[in-house]
């Protein structure tokens, strides 16, 4: 009986260690699309675009903000110069 036991909770752990799987990391997104009268009826802030927000709401009614609780501020696209260095030749 014993045996069994042991076997059954030995069973149980590799069970659990297979299906195991670390929780997603979680990312801020920086549209919010608002249901109802200022979100009254909900909020989701999941759209990386304002285009998906728009979307989502096209005929359910709501509207788009920018996610107020967003921890990530974009940079600003600066293009990078090409330097090039002319060595001066020596005769």
């Amino acid at each position: 009986m014993r045996t069994i036991v042991i076997g059954l909770a030995g069973a149980a752990t590799l069970a659990c260690a297979l299906t195991w799987t670390a929780p997603a990391a979680a990312r801020d997104y920086p549209w919010c699309a608002y249901y109802g009268f200022m979100g009254e009826d909900g909020t989701n802030c999941g759209f990386d675009t304002l285009a998906q927000c728009l979307a989502t709401i096209s005929g359910v009614g709501g509207t788009c903000r920018e996610n107020p609780f967003m921890m990530y501020a974009p940079r600003a696209q600066t293009p990078k110069k090409s330097r090039r260095h002319r060595r001066s030749r020596q005769d």
